[in-house]
């Protein structure tokens, strides 16, 4: 018997690698009958630096995620996906998608775009998909390609 998956997990963040992601992670979820939760974290910890933070640029976010997600959906219909879930959490984006999102979801694989950083930056910071990869409870895809299994002119 074939490995199905009943709820899928795309994580987006309006990065090209997160588009790529979201865009398999559709065809996934036909191919499976699953459930597609498509989840934006809204990291705060980018708002802490803020000297003069008044709660205007976590609405502009939300607002933007919001919009966002919505023709995410709108694509996924489109494409004949049925079962879609939209999710907006705010906080470090790392556990929430590795951890917190499946265990609320019953996510049993989360995809996610390659890491938009480079080396150095990976050093400090570390990527969420290297983190997602190491501490998910269930099986992670890192997306690198297209629909066609190309990479992006971009990376090339």
């Amino acid at each position: 018997m074939l490995q199905q998956y009943k709820t899928i997990m795309v994580a987006v963040d309006g990065s090209n690698e997160a588009e790529l992601a979201f865009k398999k992670a559709v065809n996934v979820a036909k191919r499976n009958q699953a459930k597609l939760v498509i989840a934006h974290v809204i990291d705060t910890r980018a708002f802490q630096t803020v000297s003069s933070f008044d709660g205007m640029l976590a609405e502009q976010a939300t607002e933007m995620a919001k919009k966002t997600l919505d023709d995410y959906v709108n694509f996924a219909k489109g494409q004949d996906c049925q079962d879609i879930e939209t999710v907006i959490e705010y906080g470090s984006p790392k556990p929430i998608i590795a951890k917190q999102l499946p265990k609320e979801h019953g996510v049993d694989l989360i995809m996610l775009g390659a890491t938009g950083l480079n080396a150095v930056e990976r050093l400090f910071i570390g990527s969420v998909s290297e983190y997602v990869i190491r501490n998910a409870a269930c099986d992670v895809l890192v997306v690198r390609t297209d629909l066609n299994n190309q990479t992006p002119e971009s990376e090339k």
